[in-house]
């Protein structure tokens, strides 16, 4: 039945940076779908998130640490599998933003975007893909932009590494494809978190922004689960290095 290749019962999710946002509600759907969960926060796990997902049935794990550490990359993974035993997907979800003119920003500022939001999927793919090479299956799913399409405005590393994570994406995948390793992404749309505050209270950005959206509305991190959960069920197994676009029609303008 084609439902339940939507299954994720007896299979494990690592989702980074699920704390909150488009991270919680993307961890939240995969135990919805029958998937145990390891959470992931900078600095801390809401208790609430985890109680949602011991609700759901999941065994949650919780994990922190800054992705932009290499060690923390690898210790997820570890961590991962040491407490359930395999990984099976993983979603590198993690990130962060930081503005200025182009002209303005800095160097600290460049190296701490790049480093959370794409050499941190380059290391987390690497060690989780690792083991999902040896046992001859896996899904990873990294989280791309708008920005992986258009170059933004004041934010220049942040479109540059959503730029490649696109295109990471597709090195993993045309490497990983014959392997039973699907590599796949998202590209949300502009999402109503904690990243986009600032967008949200300018009044002139909020307003453009809102007029370009076919569906009238800011996105919520619920308007992600579906997607999610398709890439990392078998109902995806013959997709590989695609970016998926959840935008309300964003791009169509």
């Amino acid at each position: 039945m084609i439902l339940d290749q939507f299954n994720l019962k007896g299979k494990t999710a690592l989702v980074t940076g699920s704390s909150r946002g488009l991270g919680a509600g993307i961890a939240i759907a995969m135990a919805e779908a029958g998937a145990n969960v390891a959470i992931h926060g900078s600095s801390a796990v809401p208790e609430a998130t985890q109680k949602k997902l011991a609700d759901l049935g999941a065994k949650p794990l919780s994990l922190v640490g800054d992705v932009g550490d290499k060690a923390v990359c690898a210790m997820l993974v570890a961590e991962t599998i040491a407490h359930f035993g395999a990984i099976d997907i993983l979603v590198n979800n993690a990130g962060t933003i930081r503005r200025a003119p182009a002209v303005d920003y800095s160097e600290a500022d460049w190296q701490t975007v790049i480093d959370v939001n794409l050499t941190s999927v380059f290391r987390l793919t690497q060690h989780a893909g690792r083991h999902m090479l040896a046992r001859g299956s896996g899904k990873i799913i990294n989280i791309a932009s708008m920005l992986t399409f258009q170059g933004g405005i004041t934010v220049p590393a942040y479109a540059a590494s959503k730029g490649g994570v696109g295109q990471l994406t597709k090195a993993f995948a045309n490497e990983w494809a014959s392997k039973g390793v699907n590599v796949n992404a998202i590209a949300p749309g502009y999402m109503a978190t904690d990243n986009t505050e600032a967008l949200q209270k300018d009044p002139v950005r909020s307003r453009q922004i809102m007029e370009r959206i076919p569906a009238g509305r800011w996105g919520d991190p619920e308007d992600l689960a579906g997607a999610a959960v398709f890439l990392a069920s078998s109902a995806s197994d013959y997709m590989h290095g695609h970016v998926l676009v959840v935008d309300g029609g964003w791009l169509c303008r």
